[in-house]
């Protein structure tokens, strides 16, 4: 099968116990990279320097950390860290999430057969354990269904997906969109005509908890996603209509009290 790069980000604030295991799943893939690109987003604490270390100094020849003096956030983390990808397909992971044995290979057997430029997955949700998933969000599988699906939610789940070096660089990028960095570098893709498709399979267990519920709940985090979908609206991916009430329903949800905000993550966002 074709090579391929994982690119992740980590910052200061994650636990070193998390980015090990997450380092992990990626190590016990049944088709192995031969490239891991780490962006390390400012300084790091010392646990988290020794997780890295342990893996580098195992893995000499795969991994490749890449340091930003100042924390810069997601998107410019990323931004950088393609530019040092060696493969023309890149799978993208959180560095607190777990990855399926078996993720990459499905996603390469993807664009072996299929003319893809981004190929993602379903997530389940844990907080504690993989064995007691809470949650799971589905995604449409076709490009058709997918660029439909994109005028008013992100598509895509972001720690699933394998894409095209060329494709993301052909876009312009990751850029700084706070939150939602990787919804609007899905639109500026699937406007270019770009091809995308997701595995009707759990790929990737994502780590969640209360506290995610309530950042959402947070006002900045309404106004970070009203300005993305501004941004999504203004590139011409989207209507009028689909930027107003995709937007109306985030500030609706943001505004909700904590416990009612996540029965509505849980019942009608997830499965």
């Amino acid at each position: 099968m074709e090579p391929y790069s994982v690119l992740m980000s980590v910052y200061g604030k994650e636990r070193a116990e998390y980015l090990r295991e997450s380092i992990a799943s990626m190590l016990s893939q049944t088709v192995l990279a031969d490239d891991f690109v780490i962006v390390c987003d400012g300084p790091l604490t010392d646990e988290l320097e020794q997780v890295l270390k342990e893996a580098a100094e195992k893995n000499k020849s795969m991994f490749q950390i890449i340091r930003l003096k100042e924390n810069q956030g997601l998107g410019i983390a990323l931004n950088q860290g393609i530019r040092f990808c060696r493969n023309e397909l890149i799978a993208r992971m959180d560095s607190d999430d777990i990855s399926v044995a078996e993720r990459c290979e499905k996603q390469l057997a993807v664009f072996a057969s299929q003319n893809a430029d981004i190929v993602g997955g379903i997530i389940e949700e844990f907080a504690d354990t993989v064995l007691n998933p809470t949650a799971m969000r589905k995604v449409p599988q076709t490009d058709k269904e997918i660029k439909v699906f994109a005028k008013r939610r992100n598509p895509f789940n972001h720690p699933s997906v394998m894409f095209r070096k060329s494709a993301v660089e052909r876009a312009g990028n990751y850029e700084d969109c706070k939150g939602f960095e990787d919804y609007y570098l899905w639109t500026k893709m699937l406007k270019q005509g770009m091809v995308g498709y997701n595995i009707q399979e759990t790929l990737v267990y994502m780590r969640t908890s209360a506290g995610m519920y309530k950042r959402r709940g947070s006002f900045s985090y309404a106004v970070y996603a009203i300005r993305a979908r501004w941004k999504i609206y203004k590139l011409g991916y989207s209507r009028f209509s689909d930027f107003f009430i995709s937007s109306g329903g985030q500030l609706v949800m943001s505004l909700a009290p904590l416990k009612l905000r996540g029965c509505f993550y849980r019942k009608l966002l997830r499965k």
